[in-house]
């Protein structure tokens, strides 16, 4: 069983919640989220919020909470091989109660179809709202290029 060994990132000011499934082997070892050099993840948010790509963790921190956004994962711990969501099994979810009684989320949205799939089972019963699937920014991703993802992020910055 691995546990997620990061904490989600928010404040008051938060406004959306994105989640993604679990932490990928290289996010693990970086120890925050979007570890692997290939997910598109701070490139994208970048270009939706028409900043500079965030490189160092605290960048990243900044980048969030300066826009509004709330960033976890929905499964707390699980068995899993590497970093492949096709292998998870036994799933925990994260409890989302922290950052509900912080933030006025107005909105959530999943990173990918593994993230929502695991969202409507664990945690739709639990929050009672509906999440939005956005398209993964995985490097397993490849049919959809950058310019297309950041086209489908942009409801994050209407």
């Amino acid at each position: 069983m691995v546990v997620h060994p990061i904490d989600p990132v928010f404040n008051e000011h938060s406004r959306v919640l994105i989640l993604g499934s679990f932490p990928s082997v290289k996010s693990r070892e970086a120890e925050f989220f979007y570890g692997h050099p290939q997910n598109r993840f701070w490139k994208v948010l970048a270009a939706v919020f028409h900043r500079t790509v965030p490189v160092t963790v605290e960048e990243k921190r900044v980048l969030l909470l300066e826009e509004g956004v709330a960033l976890w994962d929905v499964i707390a711990s699980c068995e899993i091989r590497g970093s492949s969501d096709s292998s998870i099994k036994n799933a925990v979810p994260n409890d989302l109660t922290p950052i509900f009684e912080t933030a006025n989320i107005d909105a959530i949205y999943v990173n990918g179809k593994t993230a929502e799939k695991y969202y409507k089972k664990y945690l739709l019963p639990v929050t009672g709202r509906e999440a939005l699937c956005l398209l993964s920014t995985s490097p397993a991703n490849a049919a959809w290029n950058l310019e297309r993802l950041v086209e489908s992020w942009q409801i994050l910055n209407p």
